[in-house]
């Protein structure tokens, strides 16, 4: 199966080395919408048309939600929360808004579809900034600049909420432009490592805290696959990823990157968040391509791609050991979670923890985590002809009253209280459940639990998963933000080179990953170093190289940012 697997992505790799895009004409540096470096004019809403911050006249405007494809969830674009804030927003702004779902393991094939048939929705979202700034040179995309600057007054709450720095965070300096809006992280906690702690239970091991310990730990999880999981022996994975290797791998590459790197270097190398050009990450693949050859690791991981549910359940029925996902994965989904599942299919005991194996070279655990300001990019395509209809819905949904209604639902329904302040999530139905995490589709402007006060929040949020241990999540959110380092704000303009190479490296980048992680230990250097050369060729270098040169001109000699 690992030749079959190897063969697959090697013959992916060789098509996508020869259909490599190095084509683009270079972005224009001018403000499409006003074709000068200038930016636009300030505008401000016209008193006659709105009224103590409602139209006058009904307006409509269309909204991208994610469809998570959840078995068993609630309808993304008609449930109990889409109607409260239709109901909202038509009550205070007079404003009618549609749902449009967008797969949300293809969005940005289907944004950048939408956008290029000129039917997407008035308020889109995306993780992928490449993409608007992609549309932006070509005069898709608005400008939001001036409609934030100048309508101040009737947006407190999104100023109050994301502030000048979320809301100018994608500014341009020298023309001024805004293609998007930086959502806020109210949790910037990101990547963990989980353990079946039954499993080290059972086998007296203690929850590794260095590599070794870690590869220890794994080797004694595939010797003794017949007393862990019996006639299930042999489906037992001690340790699991994706194909999404940079993602999943995450904090097992950053513990092999220098912790006291510059935020020059780092940035440089940040088109890719899978950390791909880091210096350190080749180590750190091949530390997995060891475990990988020594059947430490799932075979089949680089078949399966995005939205696919095998690996999860693979975890749900009890065959997975240890596994590097996002800080709460097994405790998301109410009874459908992992954690629920783990327990109802193989017992009370069965458990995932979270641990902090993965030393770095001072021996601390540095985990370079998101600024509150790494979150979805909210852009309005140029089809947009409601933009301060649009504005004053960003508006609404970032007041703190709505955000926490859409968070804890109704008392009984979806969540009970468990002392003034603090609340408990219950596993709800039909049309009142959540299909993200602390329904982050709707509230858009923020991702992540956020109460009244930052204790209320971090007691909540032990309390936020159904059917499982709230000391489990404060474990998990502690261990996520030990020794955690956020990124700076580089803000130095347009970089030309990135426009229309963010699907192109990232498949590249996905592929180098995973062909380098399941070569032979004998071809593992090839491997990765021709996959380096063939992505750096196809507009990585040029990326890089550009990158280096607006850090010069805009910060001199400076390595490091305040």
């Amino acid at each position: 199966m690992k030749k079959k697997v190897l063969s697959l992505l090697l013959a992916c790799f060789m098509t996508m080395s020869m259909t490599a895009c190095g084509g683009d004409e270079s972005a224009n540096s001018n403000n499409p919408q006003t074709g000068s470096n200038e930016p636009a004019p300030v505008v401000t809403a016209d008193p006659s048309e709105i009224v103590d911050g409602k139209f006058v006249e009904t307006r409509k405007i269309t909204v991208e939600v994610y469809d998570r494809g959840n078995d068993g969830g609630s309808d993304p674009i008609n449930n109990m929360y889409t109607d409260y804030i239709k109901k909202g927003m038509l009550e205070d702004h007079n404003v009618e808004v549609e749902f449009v779902a967008v797969p949300r393991w293809t969005e940005v094939e289907q944004i950048n579809n939408l956008l290029a048939a000129s039917d997407a929705p008035d308020i889109c979202l995306t993780y992928d900034y490449a993409t608007i700034q992609s549309y932006a040179n070509m005069g898709g995309v608005l400008d939001l600049a001036p409609y934030v600057e100048g309508n101040k007054e009737l947006l407190p709450n999104l100023w109050a909420w994301l502030g000048d720095t979320n809301i100018n965070w994608n500014k341009d300096p020298q023309t001024g432009v805004l293609w998007a809006i930086e959502g806020k992280r109210a949790v910037t906690a990101r990547i963990n490592t989980f353990v079946r702690k039954d499993w080290l239970d059972k086998l007296g091991i203690k929850e590794p805290t260095t590599k070794a310990e870690f590869e220890s730990m794994l080797i004694a999880f595939r010797d003794n696959a017949e007393l862990l999981l019996g006639a299930d022996a042999d489906k037992m994975i001690p340790y699991s990823v994706s194909y999404d290797v940079g993602w999943r791998a995450a904090t097992l590459i950053e513990s092999f990157m220098d912790p006291a790197i510059t935020n020059k270097d780092y940035y440089i190398n940040g088109f890719d968040d899978r950390k791909f050009t880091e210096d350190g990450t080749k180590e750190a693949v091949r530390l997995l391509n060891k475990w990988y050859n020594a059947d430490l690791m799932w075979d089949d991981f680089a078949l399966y791609g995005s939205g696919d549910t095998t690996e999860d359940d693979m975890m749900k029925a009890g065959y997975v050991g240890s596994f590097t996902h996002n800080w709460d994965y097994p405790f998301r989904n109410g009874t459908d979670s992992i954690a629920a599942s783990l327990k109802r299919l193989v017992g009370e005991d069965a458990k995932y923890v979270a641990i902090d194996p993965f030393e770095d070279s001072k021996g601390t655990h540095t985990k370079f985590i998101t600024s509150s300001a790494g979150d979805r990019k909210i852009f309005f395509p140029v089809t947009n002809d409601e933009p301060l209809a649009s504005m004053l819905y960003l508006d609404w949904i970032s007041d703190p009253e709505h955000i926490q209604y859409l968070q804890l639902g109704d008392e009984g329904v979806t969540h009970t209280k468990i002392e003034e302040g603090v609340f408990a999530s219950k596993a709800a139905t039909g049309a009142a459940i959540m299909n993200s995490g602390n329904n982050i589709d709707y509230t858009i402007t923020c991702n992540g639990l956020c109460l009244a006060s930052e204790e209320s929040t971090l007691k909540s949020l032990a309390y936020s998963y159904a059917e499982v241990d709230p000391d489990d999540v404060s474990a998990a959110y502690k261990i996520a933000m030990t020794d955690s380092r956020a990124e700076k704000n580089v803000n130095v303009g347009a970089i030309e080179a990135e426009e229309g190479m963010g699907t192109i490296l990232s498949e590249k980048r996905d592929i180098v990953f995973d062909t380098a992680v399941i070569a032979s230990e004998a071809d593992f250097d090839s491997v990765w170093d021709d996959g380096m050369s063939d992505y750096l060729s196809a507009g990585g270098q040029d990326i890089k190289d550009e990158r280096a040169e607006k850090w010069n001109a805009t910060y001199g000699d400076a390595v490091n940012l305040p």
